[in-house]
């Protein structure tokens, strides 16, 4: 049914709020040009309406308010934020653009325009990444401009198709948001992740905030007892600040529990309380945050070990805090992060702040570098996979027993490790040594480790092994190797191995066949982020196949516990276990379980009817790697 409603008073008191917001900071010939735009871009998507059935108008008037109330963009970036669709969308021309409004306006809407000519070697969706990081070689404004209208297209994404939604969430998580977290903006970027996760994988979404919604009832009380002890603390020292309780999005409870292996109950920091303090005048942001860490831990048990600096050593986007982690009178340790007025701000406006912006100039001057780099020689592998795995991580530094230097971003595994020394180590890596101790070759490397390959040459690269790695050398040797491996038809994501009944997304390859991959598949992100017109939607449904699983059981040890998990499993179910391996030291017993499923239901059922056995404190599932 066609939208009848008038919306000419909610445009104008929406623009409203650009000019209100810049006014105080910009001269009043520019602020003409600012309401030029305005009635420039009304006039040229006057005929447009958004899926919502709004006036099309109302995009780019939201995009510029993020670019001017909370990005706080130049004059110009706020300008462009109101043309940046009108040269793609409108007959309006660039040229009409610089003659009205100057050449750098024009310079911006131009880069905030999807390029015209397409490389058949890219997909259009990389030509557009490829343009936009081009243009950070002589100006970072676009890309600012770019994450606010990224970020209102995210915010209004539920009209979209569910198709569409994993294409724009799957570009989003894999290029803006990372971006974002690259650029200080912290808040940007947890909105972009959490909003991709929540169109990626509404059940998990869904199922996580129910989790937090019923924690935070539980947990109320004494919290926020917890906070007000800390708040009467620093006032009886004279410390003047903010103490609140924060819990974290669904999604960085998502990423933490796989990150960990936990479920939610079991998962450690869960939320955080947040100190938000005013620096005296006759003391400096350090000096207060120390004295504050002081004061605290005098009152308060203090983890052993449980301290991070980062206001000596920030992280590279810019972000400053003292981190601290104190007992609770509950029994429970609690994170504790110690922020100035000014470390919080810096979180929410990223580049533009004075603080922030050395680390940040530090790492685009490398971004550049690299980045010319990768233009030079641009060979057998995805442009945007050299991209992320060159400079969207924090380098780390680690060392081969002869105390080599190996430099390899952040999140790199010992299988990135191995392919820096040679691509015959790399493919033939069977294990690892880490600091002496034996180590997977997929085991995540910290800064400092020393680490010792050793190699089989029965061992050879697997699609398993190409999810675990994130350096591009190390993706290009094994996407080489795989590449002379034929495919079948129909084939399963050997990483995530998804079961029918699972919230699923296909791919189409090359030669016709179709790959089924999880929707929180760091490949199938990858692959919709780059590769959308190829996402099709597909109904994973039973067919008397059976899939192997792994349970992981804690219990408190008794008589019969075996007995009664495996007569649950084999008589109660009917399924056939293929493999128990169990252990038991002081009355804790863990065991892993092996069989076969139809079904993602079936999985369910299983572990609820394991968790529901006498003395069964935690199931999970075990992934095959």
């Amino acid at each position: 049914m066609e939208d009848t409603r008038d919306y000419s008073a909610l445009i104008e008191e929406r623009a409203e709020r650009v000019f209100k917001a810049m006014e105080p900071r910009t001269s009043d010939a520019d602020m003409a040009r600012l309401r030029d735009a305005f009635l420039l871009a009304k006039e040229a998507h006057s005929p447009q309406v958004r899926k919502t059935g709004e006036p099309y108008i109302l995009h780019p008037i939201a995009v510029a308010i993020i670019a001017a109330e909370e990005l706080r963009l130049d004059i110009n970036s706020v300008i462009a934020a109101f043309l940046h669709d009108v040269v793609e969308d409108t007959d309006h021309t660039i040229e009409e653009i610089k003659s009205r409004f100057g050449d750098d306006v024009a310079y911006l809407v131009k880069v905030l325009t999807k390029p015209d000519k397409h490389d058949p070697g890219r997909s259009k969706q990389v030509d557009n990444f490829k343009q936009m990081l081009n243009s950070m070689q002589r100006d970072i404004r676009p890309i600012f401009v770019k994450l606010a209208d990224r970020l209102h297209n995210m915010r209004t994404l539920s009209s979209m198709k569910p198709d569409k939604q994993m294409k724009i969430a799957g570009e989003t998580d894999y290029f803006y948001a990372p971006l974002a977290n690259r650029l200080g903006l912290y808040y940007v970027k947890t909105e972009l992740e959490n909003l991709s996760f929540k169109f990626r994988c509404p059940h998990d979404y869904d199922e996580i905030t129910r989790l937090i919604e019923g924690d935070r009832r539980h947990q109320k009380e004494r919290l926020e007892r917890f906070r007000r002890q800390v708040q009467a603390t620093l006032m009886e020292s004279g410390i003047e600040a903010e103490v609140k309780v924060e819990y974290r999005e669904p999604y960085s409870i998502w990423r933490k529990m796989r990150k960990y292996g936990d479920d939610f109950n079991h998962l450690k920091y869960r939320h955080f309380t947040e100190i938000i303090f005013k620096v005296p005048e006759d003391s400096d942001e350090k000096a207060t945050a120390l004295k504050i860490y002081s004061i605290l831990t005098d009152s308060f048990k203090e983890k052993p070990g449980g301290l991070s600096n980062y206001i000596d050593s920030p992280k590279e986007n810019g972000y400053q805090s003292l981190h601290v982690k104190l007992l609770a009178d509950f029994g429970r340790w609690q994170e504790v992060h110690i922020n100035s007025q000014r470390m919080a701000e810096d979180s929410h406006r990223g580049l533009d702040t004075r603080h922030s912006q050395e680390y940040i100039e530090r790492w685009l001057h490398k971004f550049r570098s690299t980045l010319r780099d990768i233009d030079n020689h641009e060979v057998g592998i995805d442009f945007m996979e050299k991209v992320t795995a060159s400079f969207y991580n924090d380098d780390i530094m680690v060392f081969t027993p002869r105390l080599k230097t190996i430099m390899l971003p952040q999140k790199a595994c010992v299988l990135d490790f191995a392919y820096e020394i040679s691509t015959e180590v790399g493919d033939h890596a069977k294990y690892a040594r880490i600091n002496g101790f034996l180590a997977s070759v997929t085991a995540p490397l910290q800064r400092g480790d020393v680490v010792e390959i050793f190699t089989d040459p029965e061992v050879h690269p697997t699609l398993e092994r190409l999810g675990s790695v994130v350096t591009y050398k190390a993706k290009n040797a094994i996407q080489t190797y795989l590449g002379n491996i034929p495919k079948p038809h129909f084939c399963r994501c050997g990483f995530c191995r998804p079961i029918p009944g699972e919230e699923v997304i296909g791919f189409k390859e090359d030669d016709g066949s179709l790959t089924l991959h999880k929707r929180d598949c760091p490949i199938a992100i990858r692959l919709a982020s780059q590769q959308g017109d190829r996402i099709k939607s597909v109904e994973f449904e039973p067919d008397g196949t059976l899939y192997p699983v792994t349970l992981w059981v804690r219990a408190v040890d008794r008589v019969h516990l075996f007995v009664d998990i495996a007569d649950c499993i084999s008589k109660r179910l009917n399924l056939n276990m293929t493999k128990y391996d169990s252990n038991c030291k002081d009355y804790i017993a863990t065991m892993e379980v092996s069989f076969g499923i139809h079904s993602y239901s079936e999985l369910e059922t299983i572990m609820k009817s394991v968790a529901s056995i006498d003395a069964v404190d935690e199931v999970k599932r075990k992934l095959e790697i």
